[in-house]
C-alpha cells in the first residue's frame, strides 16, 4: 500500500512528472545529489518511448548527415559510460552496412562517416571501424542481395536488449537514493500563484484517490513526459481557471514500428543497418532475444497515443524490405511474433521530413511563458538519458541559486552491475544445479545482472517458485513474484512485457496467462477477480497496440 498521506505532507525540492528513461535519469542524479525528489508516472515505468527503440546505445551515426556533430560525440561519450557502468544490460554490438551504388549514401560517404564516427570515440574501448571491399563483402555475406552492390562497412556500437529494465534500474537506484517513485498516478492539475507551481495534484489511478503534492518556496517541477509533454503543459491552472502553460506545442514526434520474427533462411549474425529498396530510408535487422528485431518506420503522427500499433502497411513494407535485402529470407505475415510501436518525442518541426527532424534534446525553461519553476524536456534520446540527467539537474541548482553538488551517475554503476565472468555466477550454477538448469541460471543474470539472486533467493523459501512458467521458456515462477514484491509492477502487462520478455516469445504471452495469474494468487495476494480483471486488460492491451490488425479480422 503506497503512503499518500505521507507524501502529502512532504515537501520536496523536485518534482519530476514522467517515468520513461529521460524522469528515470532525473530522479537518479537529483537524489544522488541530496534534492527531496519525487517522481511519478501515470502509467508504468517505462511505457511509453523507452519501450518501443530500436534498443541501440549508439552515437548516431545518421546524425553527421546533419551535422549534428555535438550530438553524435555527447552519444558516443554516453556510450562509453553505459558499457562501464551498465554491462550486464548493455553489450557491444557489431553492425554491417551494406553499400549500393544506386542507394542515396555512397561507398565513399559511408567511408567518411566511419573516420568522422571513430574520431568522435577517441576514446572508446571498442574496435575502430573496417571498410569492406565487394568481394569481401559476397564472402561474409553470401545472403544478401548483390545487386549493385559496392562493398560494406562494419563498424561497433552497443544493444540495451532490455531498455525496460534499463530505465527500472535507474528508478530503483533513485529510490535507494531517497527519491519516491510511483507509477500509476497521473497529474491532473498544476496550480500557478505568481508565476509559481505550487502545488501538483494528482489521481492513483489503481484506487481513484485524489491527493496533492507540495513543495517549497525553491521547488522545481520537471517535465519528462515524452510526446505527451504537450498535454502536461495544459494542465495549468491559474485563479482557478484553466490555463495552459505556453501556446506553441513543443512535441513533434514520429511514429516508429518494429516486428520481431523468428530465424530465417540467410538471417545475419550480426546487425544489418540497410538502406531499404524502395525509397533509401536506412532500418535495421538486429538480432534479438534469439529472434530478429526489424525496423524502424518514420512517420507523422497526430493520433492518439495511449493506442498505437504497427499498422499492416507497415508491417508489409518492413517485410518487403528485409525480403529484398535477403531475397532467400522469404518473410511473411504469418512469421510476424510480435510487433510494437509508438511515438519518438522529438522537437516540433513542421514541414520538415521526419528523418531530419533533430535528435538533440532542449531543456526548455518556461519563464519566458510565465512559469518560474518549470522545465519541459523536449526530445531526448535513450543513448543520452544519463548527461540529460546531469544537464537537468545543473539547471535546478541554478534555479534554485545554489551551488551543484558534484554529478556521480557517470562512474556509480547501476545496481545490477556485473560482469559475465563475476564469481557469483559462478557460485550460483553450482548452488542451484540441483534443481535449477545452467541456462536458466544464465538468464536471470541475463536480465537482472546481480540482482538475479534476490529472484534465486525467493526460490529458497518457497522452493515450487524454481517450476518453470513454460517448458519451452527458461523463465521461472520467481520472477513474477519478484516483479510485484520488488520492481513495483501493477498489472499483468508490467509483468510479461516491461519486467520480462514473456510476452515476445510466442502468443504474445497469451498461453500463459493462467499460470502467471495462479501464481499471482498464490503467492502475491491477488484475487481471482482481480487477476479476471487483468487477463481482460491484457488481451485488450496485446490487440490494441501489439497484435497486427490482419491477425484479429
Amino acid at each position: 500500500m503506497r503512503d499518500f498521506a505521507q507524501i502529502q505532507q512532504t515537501n520536496y525540492d523536485v518534482i519530476i512528472i514522467g517515468g520513461g528513461i529521460n524522469g528515470a535519469g532525473v530522479a537518479r542524479d537529483a537524489a544522488l545529489r541530496g534534492l527531496k525528489t519525487i517522481l511519478i508516472e501515470k502509467d508504468d515505468f517505462a511505457s511509453g518511448s523507452s519501450s518501443w527503440s530500436t534498443r541501440l546505445i549508439h552515437g548516431g551515426l545518421r546524425y553527421l548527415e546533419y551535422f549534428e556533430f555535438p550530438l553524435v560525440r555527447e552519444s558516443l561519450k554516453e556510450r562509453e559510460v553505459l558499457l562501464r557502468t551498465a554491462p550486464h544490460l548493455v553489450n557491444p554490438l557489431q553492425l554491417t552496412i551494406p553499400i549500393y551504388s544506386d542507394r542515396s549514401r555512397p561507398y565513399w560517404k559511408i567511408w567518411a562517416g566511419m573516420i568522422l564516427y571513430d574520431i568522435f570515440s577517441f576514446d572508446k574501448t571498442l574496435p575502430i571501424h573496417r571498410m569492406l571491399s565487394k568481394t569481401k563483402f559476397q564472402q561474409l555475406f553470401r545472403s544478401v542481395d548483390r545487386e549493385n552492390l559496392a562493398g560494406g562497412s562494419q563498424y561497433y556500437d552497443g544493444q540495451v536488449t532490455l531498455a525496460e529494465r534499463l530505465c527500472l534500474e535507474n528508478i530503483i537506484s533513485a529510490q535507494n537514493a531517497g527519491a519516491t517513485v510511483l507509477n500509476y498516478v497521473e497529474v491532473t492539475k498544476l496550480p500557478i500563484q505568481d508565476s509559481r507551481i505550487t502545488a501538483v495534484v494528482c489521481k492513483d489511478r489503481l484506487t481513484d484517490a485524489s491527493f496533492t503534492i507540495s513543495g517549497n518556496q525553491d521547488t522545481v517541477v520537471i517535465n519528462t513526459a515524452g510526446p505527451w509533454i504537450d498535454k502536461v503543459c495544459k494542465l495549468g491552472s491559474k485563479a482557478g481557471k484553466d490555463t495552459p502553460i505556453g501556446n506553441t506545442r513543443k512535441n513533434g514526434g514520429t511514429k516508429g514500428s518494429h516486428i520481431v520474427v523468428g530465424n530465417f533462411p540467410g538471417a545475419p549474425g550480426t546487425t544489418l543497418y540497410v538502406e531499404a529498396k524502395s525509397d533509401s530510408r536506412p532500418f535495421f535487422i538486429v538480432p534479438w532475444l534469439g529472434m530478429y528485431l526489424i525496423g524502424t518506420t518514420d512517420l507523422p503522427f497526430q493520433g492518439d497515443l495511449e493506442n498505437i500499433k504497427a499498422d499492416n502497411d507497415e508491417i508489409d513494407y518492413l517485410l518487403r524490405e528485409t525480403n529484398n535485402i535477403i531475397p532467400t529470407a522469404n518473410l511473411k505475415r504469418d512469421g510476424i511474433r510480435f510487433t510494437y510501436s509508438g511515438v519518438r518525442p522529438l522537437p516540433n518541426a513542421e514541414g520538415k521530413k521526419p528523418g531530419s527532424i533533430t535528435r538533440k534534446h532542449i531543456i526548455f525553461d518556461h519563464r519566458p511563458e510565465g512559469v518560474d519553476n518549470l522545465f519541459t524536456l523536449i526530445g531526448g534520446k535513450l543513448t543520452t538519458y544519463r548527461n540529460v540527467g546531469q544537464e537537468m539537474v545543473d539547471a535546478i541548482f541554478k534555479k534554485m541559486k545554489r551551488s551543484p553538488k558534484p554529478c556521480t551517475t557517470d562512474s556509480l554503476p547501476l545496481p545490477g552491475c556485473i560482469l559475465p565472468n563475476d564469481q557469483r555466477i559462478k557460485q550460483a550454477v553450482i548452488q542451484y544445479d540441483a534443481t535449477l538448469s545452467a541456462n536458466t541460471i544464465n538468464h536471470l543474470f541475463n536480465m537482472y545482472g546481480a540482482k538475479a539472486l534476490e529472484v534465486l533467493a525467493l526460490t529458497k523459501e518457497n522452493p515450487e517458485l524454481k517450476e518453470s512458467l513454460s517448458p519451452n521458456l527458461p523463465d521461472i515462477k520467481a520472477q513474477v513474484v519478484y516483479a510485484v514484491n520488488t520492481e513495483f509492477a501493477q498489472t499483468l502487462v508490467d509483468i510479461l512485457r516491461r519486467r520480462t520478455t514473456l510476452a515476445v516469445n510466442g502468443h504474445y504471452g497469451l498461453d500463459l496467462l493462467p499460470i502467471v495469474t495462479h501464481t499471482l494468487q498464490t503467492y502475491c495476494g491477488w484475487s481471482p477477480e482481480k487477476c479476471d480483471r487483468a487477463c481482460v486488460e491484457y488481451r485488450a492491451y496485446m490487440e490494441n497496440n501489439c497484435i497486427p490488425d490482419y491477425q484479429l479480422t
